[in-house]
């Protein structure tokens, strides 16, 4: 790797965008359209495919962790092993699968919101890799630890009345990952955004209590747990009751 730590690797692989458009961007945040992902972000990209193997068959009802097992130990240790072969950064509508290096194991998803990448790891060994959309202004992605507390492959937003496939819930108050439509000039609401594909492969490897980990920038060495330091996901009277 020389030298450099599997996750610095991970946060090479930033969606490239010309500075101009950047700032332009930045000086007319947040246009929200109903009914779909907000357009708001201006990053170039453009969309590819990668190699993938055939996910599981997909849950015909959503499933609702009990609350008993929904919370998940903070300071848990998981250790990056390996991480994915990607030697240019993810284009937006990217994503990589490869599930050769771990067959079984348990499931741990990061999330970097400054580098705009989503990372799934198994075992220790990164599998899957994606560029991201986040949230901005009055609604960002929070950071934190958070459990995977539902899981709905024909999710319907309630506010937005739009469709959100693969749906991972993280918060009571509708932070999820899902299927979105990543490319440039879209944002989300504080979920993550992912490509519909890459959506259908972590909704089939993914299970309830699973943890995924949202920084902003944060950079580990080898063998150093990911977990640790991390702020815990927010709970209590501070959460707003926003829907999905």
């Amino acid at each position: 790797m020389s030298g450099q730590s599997p996750l610095d690797l991970v946060r090479s692989r930033w969606v490239s965008a010309p500075l101009g458009l950047i700032a332009l961007g930045l000086a007319s945040l947040l246009a929200f359209n109903v009914g779909r992902d907000v357009a708001q972000v201006l990053f170039s990209g453009s969309q590819a495919e990668a190699r993938v193997v055939p996910a599981p068959a997909p849950l015909a009802k959503p499933v609702t962790a009990p609350p008993a097992t929904a919370a998940a130990p903070a300071n848990s240790a998981f250790v990056v092993r390996s991480i994915l072969k990607i030697d240019e950064p993810i284009k937006f509508g990217q994503y990589f699968w490869d599930e050769s290096a771990a067959k079984t194991g348990p499931i741990v998803v990061t999330v970097d919101l400054e580098a705009r990448t989503i990372s799934v790891f198994r075992d220790g060994h990164e599998i899957g890799a994606a560029a991201i959309l986040k949230g901005y202004g009055t609604k960002p992605t929070p950071t934190g630890v958070f459990p995977i507390s539902e899981k709905d492959a024909d999710h319907v937003s309630n506010i937005y009345d739009a469709p959100m496939p693969w749906m991972l819930r993280l918060t009571s108050d509708g932070i999820t990952i899902h299927g979105s439509k990543v490319e440039r000039g879209y944002a989300t609401n504080g979920c993550i955004g992912v490509p519909d594909a890459f959506a259908k492969r972590l909704f089939g490897v993914a299970s309830l209590g699973d943890k995924v980990i949202i920084t902003d920038g944060k950079r580990l060495a080898v063998g150093q747990p990911i977990i640790e330091n991390a702020a815990p996901a927010p709970t209590g009277p501070a959460v707003l009751a926003r829907q999905d």
